[in-house]
């Protein structure tokens, strides 16, 4: 992905690269989401590992970046004779993209700060730029 934002504006961006444009998610990331949102009912580490093809611990890794962006849930479910296990499921769309907006929101207001800083600090005197020490 392009580090400049002029880089990034000037691309085909689809909606999945906001994944990663707004949580650093991986490929893998963006494939174990797919999984869950186009499972019938939530899965377990175990399940998701074995659709996407990868090692247990390598899918779990995934899993908790999910679960740390918002993208997906964690529920218990226990075992009648005690002991209990964890499956997933996506989060609704409508919570990921309220928080997407918000943090969007916050982003836009820290560029704007970011923004008058700069335009402060190097106010323009005379049609020249002057640099304060």
């Amino acid at each position: 992905m392009p580090d400049a934002m002029s880089e990034q504006l000037q691309q085909d961006m689809e909606c999945e690269g906001l994944l990663e444009c707004f949580h650093g998610l991986k490929q893998l990331d963006k494939q174990c989401f797919q999984v869950l949102v186009q499972a019938e009912e939530p899965l377990t580490v175990d399940e998701i590992a074995e659709i996407v093809d990868r090692e247990r611990s390598t899918a779990y890794r995934s899993i908790q970046r999910l679960l740390k962006s918002g993208f997906i849930k964690k529920e218990q479910v226990n075992y009648e004779q005690g002991g209990y296990y964890h499956v997933y499921s996506p989060t609704s769309a409508d919570q990921i993209s309220d928080s997407m907006q918000r943090m969007l929101n916050d982003w836009y207001a820290k560029m704007g700060q970011l923004i008058q800083e700069f335009e402060d600090k190097y106010d323009h005197q005379e049609g020249e730029l002057t640099i304060e020490s």
